[in-house]
């Protein structure tokens, strides 16, 4: 929870019973979680507002339109490294070997 440990957990609970005392931590903790419901219902309303924005303005089709274009174009790109790329690299590495001799790496 928020990087917190219980024994750091412990110790901020005890700061806050030092300062507010035992009669206010209910109200307190009773506030904190009104404001984060409300956090939390602005925020779906907020993304329910964006996915009806983008709905309507057909942003999501040409989103994959363009996402199905980028995965076609690397597609093509490793075909063309697998079929000129590798087999060069598979000739320079035959030869590298070849020159070492008998002086291989230790693993």
């Amino acid at each position: 929870m928020f990087g917190i440990g219980g024994g750091e957990l412990i110790f901020i609970i005890f700061i806050a019973l030092m300062l507010f005392g035992s009669e206010k931590i209910p109200d307190i903790a009773r506030t904190m979680g009104k404001a984060m419901a409300q956090l939390k219902n602005a925020t779906n309303d907020i993304k329910s507002e964006i996915q009806k924005g983008v709905e309507a303005n057909g942003i999501e089709t040409s989103l994959k339109e363009l996402t199905s274009s980028f995965s076609d174009e690397v597609e093509k790109v490793k075909s063309n490294i697998d079929t000129t790329v590798l087999p060069e690299a598979t000739k320079l590495k035959d030869e590298l070997e070849e020159l070492t001799g008998p002086i291989k790496r230790q693993p």
